[in-house]
């Protein structure tokens, strides 16, 4: 897999900047600045615990560079990277005060980073034998949207919305408020410019009947079992992407690949992640 662009500095920069302050407080590291007189030099390593893919080596090295541009970061793997226990993923050297002041913000980034990562990689395995693309949603840490759809690209999968106002994306809600299907979508036809794609979410075959009438981009196929869904693509027949959504897990994803949507748009990627452990060490 090869690793997404890092993001630039102007987006990781008040992320990392507001993850040091809240472990630094006013203070501070009262421990290091207790123990470690400033002339002390160290080489440490950071190692993967757990196998999975790695991701958030661009959050952790901006964290490091805030709190001490002198030290030097050798990564020895790279972002989308897959990882096993006791591997090598960067060695560390410089002042020990820095390193242990930027330590666990730089872990926490590549933890939780590389879990989205890994789970994602795990979603995109089983939909291999498909044409089918695994798709992270807006269910995401506040805040850290950006680092997380990073991950999932590290993972292999890619990314639905990034926010309200980068797609129109007619949900059930709108649908409700509108009045109908067709009524949501001839306002959004009316108000979109040519290059916004307006999508639509339909529960049943008969609305996605009446939402095909006004040639919206995408349906979102909202908790329909697999034989709707393979009922679904047919009526499409190509005239737009089709792409599935609810009750998607490991143990379901391969079953909704093959009924031959273009999409599964999958919440858990980021908002149950498990933290892949990672550790930093004095060799």
């Amino acid at each position: 897999m090869i690793a997404p662009p890092p993001l630039p500095a102007p987006v990781l920069d008040p992320i990392v900047r507001l993850a040091l302050a809240e472990d630094l407080g006013r203070a501070g590291d009262l421990t290091t600045d207790a123990t470690i007189s400033p002339d002390t030099h160290i080489k440490a390593e950071i190692r993967a615990r757990k196998a999975g893919t790695l991701a958030g080596m661009d959050v952790a090295a901006h964290a490091l560079k805030c709190i001490d541009p002198a030290v030097a970061l050798e990564q020895a793997m790279q972002d989308a990277d897959p990882i096993s226990p006791g591997d090598l993923i960067a060695t560390l050297t410089g002042e020990a005060r820095s390193i242990l002041m930027a330590e666990r913000t730089m872990l926490n980034f590549i933890g939780r980073l590389s879990g989205i990562a890994t789970l994602t990689a795990s979603f995109v395995e089983k939909v291999a034998h498909t044409d089918a693309t695994i798709v992270c949603t807006r269910k995401t840490t506040p805040g850290h949207r950006a680092l997380e759809k990073r991950a999932v690209r590290c993972g292999g999968g890619t990314s639905h919305r990034y926010g309200l106002d980068d797609a129109i994306l007619i949900k059930d809600n709108h649908i409700a408020a509108c009045g109908s299907v067709s009524d949501a979508l001839k306002r959004a036809h009316a108000y979109a410019g040519h290059l916004r794609m307006i999508e639509v979410e339909v529960d049943t075959l008969a609305q996605l009947q009446e939402a095909l009438q006004h040639k919206p981009h995408a349906v979102l196929l909202d908790n329909m079992d697999n034989e709707t869904l393979r009922a679904a693509v047919t009526m499409i027949d190509g005239a737009c992407k089709a792409e599935a959504s609810g009750g998607v897990n490991l143990d379901t994803v391969s079953g909704i690949a093959e009924t031959g949507v273009d999409y599964i748009s999958v919440g858990a990627l980021t908002h149950s992640a498990s933290n892949l452990d990672v550790g930093l060490d004095l060799p």
